[in-house]
């Protein structure tokens, strides 16, 4: 009877500032990190997971983490992986851990961390990978993952379940074409604030070049320069390529409206978090006011509660879950159902590190099992620090090729793990001494 024996956490940090990846408007430096779970059993499996930061704060999430090691070491891992519903209902519903949220920020991430590790242990237990065991889940089992708290005004189990039995219809035949042909993606590798022009024209070259469909430029510092740029982005890609902007929530309601009417005439694919990710009524204004530019938001929504209420205001054309950002796959799928139920699209949010490897499973599993076939489906996609990771996504003629290792893609190389841990790993202590001259 195998057992969890250890969860354990690391600090990894990459200096991705010091060459200004991942740079937008509200955070001009970020360093790359991950609060990295590994969740071992006595048998010597392990499900590993992350919750991703950009520098500062990731010592705070790796300690919310270590605090939940009690739920879970010494348990029977057979009964921990065979109810994962109840599993995240438990740790979700802890009374004391509730008054840190509820049900949003540092704790709950890590609640997701150590949910998603679990999923991630099962999936390579059953030799699958993550998105491929939730599609082949019966419709009553994929139900009985979700907390349909606050949720029912909108979506009952018995609706949840009528969508999905719906959906069983071509799952069979939906796999084998993600399996062939994959989902699209769309490159924010250009698009970063803090490049310069050359480099921005000769990424979206390079991007066109690789297939992508559609490229993300980063907007909201200064609207003279974002002019400068999207006249720039759209000469090079021509009338009609999809040019997305995103303002990672710069701007308040008068704001962004003043701001798009700039932008307009660049024509606009969407407008990606236009203003605080917690105001659903904000979101709301500013798309009735730019229609018919699209409004996408969601990677810093704090649950299934503010997806609920962006879709049940219709704040949003395009809703964008993240990997790390909530209560882990079960929340996750409860956001997928509902963006069904109200017939929105999901494109997940990716980049940072690990997040393109974590999402796409997300992206699969909507598509063969959830929301089925849509050509409004994208997963974001940047260039940075796949390498670290023993599953890499894999882009092939602009789309993400379906993963088929068991897992969830989390699983980095310890070899890579060892030189990042901050503050003590060997790239940190280097560039300690370097800034030290």
């Amino acid at each position: 009877m195998p057992t969890i024996t250890e969860l354990r956490v690391s600090d990894v940090r990459f200096p991705t500032s010091r060459d200004l990846d991942g740079s937008d408007a509200m955070n001009p430096d970020p360093d790359y990190s991950a609060a990295y779970v590994e969740l071992l059993t006595s048998d010597g499996e392990a499900g590993n997971a992350l919750v991703f930061t950009i520098g500062r704060g990731n010592d705070v999430q790796c300690a919310a983490i270590a605090a939940l090691a009690d739920h879970v070491t010494g348990r029977d891992v057979d009964e921990l992986l065979s109810h994962l519903g109840d599993f995240s209902r438990e740790l979700v519903g802890d009374s004391q851990l509730r008054w840190l949220g509820p049900e949003k920020g540092v704790m709950h991430m890590a609640i997701g961390a150590v949910v998603n590790a679990a999923w991630d242990l099962r999936a390579r237990r059953e030799d699958k990978p993550l998105w491929l065991l939730l599609a082949e889940l019966s419709p009553e089992e994929i139900v009985d993952l979700v907390d349909f708290r606050y949720l029912s005004d909108v979506l009952t189990r018995d609706q949840a379940l009528t969508m999905l039995r719906r959906a069983e219809v071509g799952k069979a035949q939906r796999i084998e074409t993600l399996r062939a042909h994959g989902v699209p993606a769309y490159t924010t590798t250009p698009g970063w604030l803090g490049y310069s022009d050359e480099k921005l024209l000769r990424l979206l070259r390079e991007a066109r070049e690789e297939g992508f469909a559609m490229v993300k430029l980063k907007v909201g510092a200064d609207v003279e320069d974002d002019v400068r740029r999207m006249r720039i982005a759209r000469a090079e890609m021509g009338e009609g390529f999809p040019i997305a902007a995103d303002a990672n929530q710069r701007w308040d309601v008068a704001d962004a409206i003043a701001w798009l009417e700039r932008l307009a005439p660049y024509d606009p694919a969407w407008i990606e978090e236009p203003t605080s990710p917690d105001d659903v009524l904000a979101h709301a204004a500013i798309r009735r006011a730019v229609a018919p530019l699209p409004v996408a938001t969601g990677e810093q929504m704090a649950s299934r509660i503010i997806a609920k209420q962006l879709l049940q205001a219709g704040a949003v054309d395009v809703l964008q879950l993240d990997a790390a950002r909530v209560g882990g796959v079960n929340e996750n799928v409860a956001i997928l159902l509902l963006a069904a139920a109200f017939d929105v699209p999901v494109c997940p949010h990716a980049g940072g590190v690990g997040l393109c490897e974590l999402v796409q499973h997300y992206a699969f599993f909507d598509a063969a099992a959830v929301a089925g076939d849509r050509e409004d489906r994208f997963i974001e996609y940047v260039h940075h620090l796949h390498e670290h990771f023993e599953d890499p996504v894999v882009i092939d003629d602009g789309a993400y090729r379906a993963p088929a290792r068991p897992g969830s893609s989390a699983r980095m190389h310890a070899e890579s793990i060892a030189p990042h841990l901050f503050p003590d790993g060997a790239v940190w202590k280097d560039l300690a001494r370097a800034d030290a001259v």
